[in-house]
């Protein structure tokens, strides 16, 4: 067995970065929802907003990265921090709708802008010998930092919600620090690629009318689904669910010191669960992972990938259910929908890196961020919408019953399509 190469230090200062930025990003993203309806907005705005911000959290990287290879890592992270933390300031301070629509626009801008570096460090100092665990370490690392910093923020906003956006600042103050100290810029040779050809390039993908067709697909059927989960589970969970009921059922399992960590007391004295706390999947992610890729990789990719539509679409009808039925079911269906994204995202992502050319492979996968903002771009002004208008009637689940049924008519169109269009090919890369 071919012994593995050592990480570099830049290796460990990269993903410490990427757990501080993911603490951020998700410690506002996933409380946002309960933040505009705590301003008094309507559940439109927040899916203007949310469209907004995740159309551009996916769109810049496609360009970011061209700037990052010609400058280099170091000068465009840095360049990232300098839009995220004046504008996460400035959520203390505006609190109109076109001044929160703008600050989250310039937070989604500085997400997009950093979003494809770190895992770009991570790709220059690792070689074969250790490339699977280094990224297998990175996303451990995105995950703890998204698990992570919706409870703390949960925690502080319940006393404050601008504790919840000082963590959020301090956070990218530390990245700051972190980077021009200890952040060395990775040996590799840069590219002296244009925008306007890395654009061109990725029109010529995209010229190919079947795969063009394939990532709208994607976006319509997967992605705005998955990010429909994100955008409303926290809201859901947090102002539909008996989350006094959720506290005692974290108790009686796991003890009082655990239900307190995701919970907080009420002006009455109750002790309740916060929606952001537990309405995520990166703990569950964290610990099944490795177990589910396991079990997946026996199986070919678009297969597979189907099947987590259909157990994601089985985790919506149980929120749902929650509602109306026990409580604690908001647990299964998270966990359900977790499941479901542990199989398809990693499996969708490694499809289309195999049916690219090989030496079009990143251009592919670069194309694929445009697939996620689509569904981002949909997602806040059709399900945050119709979340809102259920509410209206009482009936606030039904949003995840049109979600399952989303998703089974996703499984459906794709597999006609690729029965009409016929199986991509996989290259022998």
């Amino acid at each position: 067995m071919e012994r593995r190469t050592p990480y570099p230090p830049v290796f460990w200062v990269a993903n410490s970065i990427e757990v501080l930025e993911r603490f951020a990003y998700y410690g506002i993203y996933f409380g946002f929802g309960i933040y505009m309806e705590h301003l008094g907005y309507t559940m439109d705005q927040l899916g203007d907003v949310q469209s907004i911000f995740l159309f551009l959290s996916y769109v810049i990287p496609v360009i970011s990265g061209t700037f990052a290879d010609r400058y280099g890592f170091k000068k465009i992270l840095i360049i990232s921090y300098l839009a995220y933390l004046p504008s996460i300031m400035l959520l203390m301070y505006t609190k109109t709708f076109s001044g929160i629509a703008l600050t989250m626009l310039t937070i989604g801008l500085a997400a997009g802008i950093f979003k494809p570096l770190i895992s770009g460090t991570v790709r220059a100092v690792t070689d074969k010998t250790n490339k699977t665990m280094g990224f297998g370490i990175f996303y451990a690392m995105v995950n703890v930092g998204g698990s992570f910093g919706p409870i703390v923020a949960g925690k502080l906003r319940a006393i404050s919600w601008d504790y919840a956006f000082y963590a959020a600042a301090i956070s990218i103050v530390f990245m700051l620090l972190i980077t021009i100290f200890f952040y060395k810029e990775p040996e590799r040779e840069l590219e002296g690629t244009s925008l306007g050809k890395k654009l061109r390039e990725i029109g010529e993908t995209l010229s190919d009318v079947k795969f063009a067709v394939f990532l709208v697909l994607l976006g319509i059927f997967f992605w705005l689904p998955f990010w429909a989960f994100f955008n409303l589970c926290a809201i859901y969970v947090d102002r539909n669910i008996d989350t006094a009921q959720l506290y005692l059922n974290l108790r009686s399992v796991f003890g009082t010191s655990f239900a307190n960590f995701f919970s907080h007391v009420d002006e009455e004295g109750v002790p309740r669960v916060l929606g952001e706390t537990i309405a995520h999947t990166g703990w569950i992610i964290m610990i099944f992972q490795v177990f589910v890729s396991r079990v997946a990789e026996k199986f070919s990719a678009m297969p597979s990938f189907l099947v987590g539509l259909l157990i994601s679409a089985v985790g919506f009808v149980v929120l749902g259910y929650a509602n109306i039925s026990a409580a604690a079911l908001v647990f299964l269906g998270i966990f359900l929908f977790a499941v479901g994204e542990m199989i398809s995202s990693p499996r969708i992502q490694e499809y289309i890196t195999w049916i690219a050319p090989k030496e079009k492979a990143g251009l592919y996968m670069g194309s694929n961020f445009l697939a996620v903002a689509i569904g981002g771009a949909l997602s806040g002004r059709t399900y945050t919408s119709l979340f809102g208008y259920f509410r209206g009637i009482n009936h606030p689940e039904y949003v995840w019953y049109v979600l399952a049924v989303h998703l089974i008519v996703g499984i459906a169109v794709l597999m006609l399509f690729m029965k009409v269009a016929g199986q991509f090919t996989e290259q022998d890369q």
